[in-house]
């Protein structure tokens, strides 16, 4: 049987080098740890915020924190940010449901009966054993990762589980101590407890001391003090405590925490019900009492003092108990920066797949992806990147004056290099050539046209030089923010664009960036009132007459919006309606893949963050857009767009029609300074014209009178909320048209306003 140390040895490590219980201000915090949290981002189960909950333990005066939601690591990022600036160390895991082994009944089939299927006929919800997972350090969290990777990719999108099998190829691949595993009340062995079947109960744990080492091998005591002897109460919690004596497993003491507040409680409530497509009724209602709040420590030392007198233990046991979850929190503490990898840069290995395309097509033959190999030894990405940008210049500039140029270029390398972003800007530039080499159109967009590399290496086609572009606006060693570009694709190849992008750097490296849907008014008002019972038809109309608002603004909205108020949505019978609405405010709902972000990094991608499958089945990061940014990871934006589409199918059918094969890149076939082009905008019949075609953009085109290519750039950026409201359109309209002379508050500011008459347009002129 299962033998292993009652008590774990201390980690050598946290955060900062930081494991004992150090002082705040002179006052020692709170010893007690709680280890199963579920947040918000447990979606549709956790009633709190990520930060929510770090703010509750901060006012209780606790050091350590876990996070452990259900079905993946949503918030991690999120909630290590707020550990970080609460000073708590974080605890990072994940609950997960797990295939039955068959030892132990389903537990529909204890409680006897049969099920009723939800709205719809579907079965949502399945009350699957469930295990927790808590990541001893940055191996650890690695481990952690990829098992909720592969529990998503293995089973049905949606419904999650992992299995006994998929648990021993991850945790035995890596080290003894990596990975933590809780057995608790809704594991298999809570239930052998709950049938008070010894039998079965070592059969669990037997067959678990065979997936992992009995040391990283724990029992979770919870008591909701519940009444009975079931799940959540203390006589349940007691039989747990027998079990893990009994067989010399390490036992600790949770809450299973739900919400931050006692008062959250109601809130759980309606998400179980939109969970499982159920009304909200006694029946379907998990908790007993209210009870599965973040407790302060005083709290769950009551409740360790009451399991152990129903265990027959005596009060030095219930302080060992509370010890030991303790021990267990300092080994599991986890540093954000040096574990999870906050505030590092991770680009995708360099290698010949970034230099120029006339010397890869060989090399590709033995190394299909390009990445760094032996022969690039010696090799910097720097030197790389010079070199390509070199090359560049005589295809760009021809053989006119490069003083200016090369200058440039040196001023630029140079920051780049010591901000080492190399990497980033030849992985930017190998995408961009597998996109023109599939025969897509394609162009930058955004300040990384300013960028004189990004002209030379074929990211932008917009010459920064000619146009008094500067490359600060996208990078400077004063901003810690990573560089950011936009590749503008034909719309109607978009996918085919990521599938191409995915299959050249491989699942390892490259997955699809994603966002998280949060309750808004409407889709609260959807949920609550499905979960009310109220009429379908009635919940529909009450969601619609809500403006796109946020849920918590219901109330505010119903006062102060005319039509709202004349809607009798106010009576008092709809109040609880509302009172709920407002309670899911924000709270994750579901999620979907990024329309345009696609992250790009190097073979520890799949260390650093959870994927899972989209909709379409492209894999997809459990972290959104603020989350791999933190992370230093790579998130370029490939966004389609329909006029490129549009351009694209002209160019197929003049050629087609006429036979005239045209490149609407090259300027000798479709210059800049076609006066019949600008007299037609300076008409206002622009509808279908990329960015000048709403109708405020088609009256400023009008008015202005369009004769270059500078002023149709010039009325797109003044065109902007921010120009609008500060009344600068009229100033410009009246000195092009010669109404007013343009005002210089002094004459040094005239050729730098001179070309927008005075009035302040451009970045690059402040």
């Amino acid at each position: 049987m299962c033998r292993c140390p009652s008590t774990f040895p201390a980690s050598p490590r946290g955060p900062a080098g930081r494991t004992d219980q150090t002082d705040r201000g002179g006052v020692l915090p709170d010893p007690f740890v709680h280890l199963h949290v579920a947040s918000g981002y447990s979606l549709q189960y956790g009633a709190s915020h990520p930060h929510v909950l770090v703010e509750r333990a901060v006012e209780q005066e606790m050091d350590t924190l876990a996070l452990t939601d259900r079905d993946g690591a949503y918030g991690a990022i999120r909630f290590a940010k707020a550990c970080l600036r609460g000073g708590v160390r974080p605890v990072l895991g994940v609950d997960l449901a797990i295939a039955p082994s068959g030892l132990v009944r389903p537990e529909q089939d204890q409680l006897g009966g049969t099920r009723t299927p939800a709205r719809g006929g579907a079965f949502r919800d399945l009350r699957l054993p469930r295990v927790t997972f808590l990541a001893a350090g940055k191996r650890g969290w690695a481990t952690v990762c990829r098992l909720i990777s592969s529990t998503h990719l293995a089973g049905e999108r949606g419904t999650p589980v992992t299995t006994l099998d998929l648990v021993t190829e991850h945790l035995q691949a890596g080290e003894s101590g990596d990975v933590l595993v809780m057995l608790g009340p809704a594991s298999e062995l809570g239930r052998a407890s709950t049938l008070r079947r010894q039998d079965l109960a070592r059969a669990v744990l037997h067959r678990w001391c065979e997936v992992v080492d009995p040391a990283d091998l724990l029992v979770e005591a919870v008591s909701h003090r519940l009444s009975g002897s079931g799940p959540g109460s203390s006589p349940h919690a007691a039989r747990m405590l027998g079990v893990a004596r009994e067989h010399h497993i390490g036992v600790v003491l949770t809450n299973a925490v739900r919400y931050a507040d006692r008062t959250d409680a109601p809130t759980v409530d309606v998400l179980d019900a939109a969970r499982r497509l159920v009304p909200l009724d006694l029946r379907h209602v998990d908790r007993g009492n209210a009870e599965g709040f973040l407790k302060s420590g005083k709290q769950m030392t009551e409740v360790a003092e009451e399991v152990c007198r129903f265990a027959g233990m005596e009060g030095r046991d219930a302080r060992e108990l509370l010890s030991r979850t303790r021990v267990v929190a300092d080994r599991c503490a986890v540093d954000p920066r040096a574990d999870l990898g906050l505030g590092e840069v991770h680009f995708p290995e360099f290698g010949f797949a970034t230099e120029s395309s006339e010397g890869r097509a060989s090399e590709r033959a033995d190394n299909p992806r390009g990445f760094a190999t032996e022969s690039s030894e010696g090799r910097t990405a720097d030197a790389m990147l010079r070199a390509r940008s070199e090359a560049g210049i005589g295809r760009r500039y021809g053989t006119v004056g490069r003083q200016r140029i090369w200058k440039r270029l040196d001023d630029e390398l140079d920051v780049i290099g010591r901000l080492g972003y190399a990497s980033y800007f030849l992985t930017v530039g190998d995408v961009t050539d597998l996109i023109k080499q599939m025969g897509v159109r394609c162009a930058a967009r955004g300040s990384g046209a300013g960028s004189l590399v990004n002209y030379l290496i074929g990211v932008s086609g917009v010459d920064p030089l000619r146009h008094g572009l500067l490359m600060e606006r996208f990078l400077s060693p004063l901003r810690q923010a990573l560089p950011d570009i936009d590749i503008d694709v034909e719309s109607a190849r978009r996918l085919e664009v990521y599938k191409a992008i995915l299959d050249r750097y491989g699942g390892e490296r490259c997955v699809c960036v994603s966002m998280m849907d949060t309750y808004r008014v409407r889709h609260a008002v959807r949920d609550v009132g499905a979960a009310l019972g109220m009429p379908g038809g009635e919940v529909d109309a009450i969601a619609k007459a809500f403006p796109h608002i946020r849920a918590r603004d219901a109330r505010v909205a119903l006062r102060e919006l005319p039509e709202l108020r004349a809607s009798g949505l106010g009576e008092e019978r709809l109040d609880l309606l509302f009172r709920l609405v407002e309670r899911l405010d924000g709270l994750p709902r579901h999620i979907a893949v990024h329309p345009c972000g696609v992250l790009l990094s190097d073979a520890t991608l799949l260390d650093r963050t959870p994927v899972e499958a989209s909709y379409a089945g492209f894999p997809m990061s459990q972290f959104d857009k603020d989350d791999v940014e933190d992370l230093g990871l790579l998130k370029l934006d490939v966004l389609g767009i329909r006029m490129q589409s549009s351009m694209a199918h002209a160019v197929a059918e003049i050629a087609r029609v006429d036979g005239i094969e045209l490149d609407l890149d090259d300027e000798a076939q479709v210059p800049f300074d076609d006066p019949a082009t600008y007299a037609m905008i300076s008409t206002g019949k622009t509808l279908g014209c990329f960015q000048i075609e709403s109708p405020g953009q088609r009256e400023l085109v009008g008015k202005s009178g369009i004769e270059t290519f500078e002023e149709v750039i010039a009325d797109i950026s003044l065109f902007r909320p921010g120009p609008v409201k500060s009344d600068m359109i009229t100033p410009y309209l009246n000195a092009k048209q010669g109404w007013r002379m343009p005002h210089y508050l002094h004459d040094d500011l005239r050729p730098i306003l001179g070309q927008t008459h005075g009035v302040v347009v451009f970045h690059e002129q402040v």
